[in-house]
């Protein structure tokens, strides 16, 4: 399983799909399935960062 997975939930596929697209062009992400209604409840789709991606360190503060 990898380390970052993102989610995304939407009322329709076509809203899932568009703020699924959203999430990989902003965030250098892949998806790692396409929009399903299978779990029950609306639409969901996951991606992950790109292999090409370099994850930023996390911010001390």
């Amino acid at each position: 399983m990898d380390d970052v997975v993102y989610m995304v939930r939407g009322t329709t596929r076509e809203v899932c799909q568009r703020e699924l697209d959203r999430v990989c062009r902003l965030l250098g992400a892949v998806p790692t399935n396409p929009p399903s209604d299978s779990v029950g409840r609306g639409w969901v789709a996951r991606a992950v960062p790109s292999p090409t991606t370099p994850l930023r360190e996390p911010v001390e503060g």
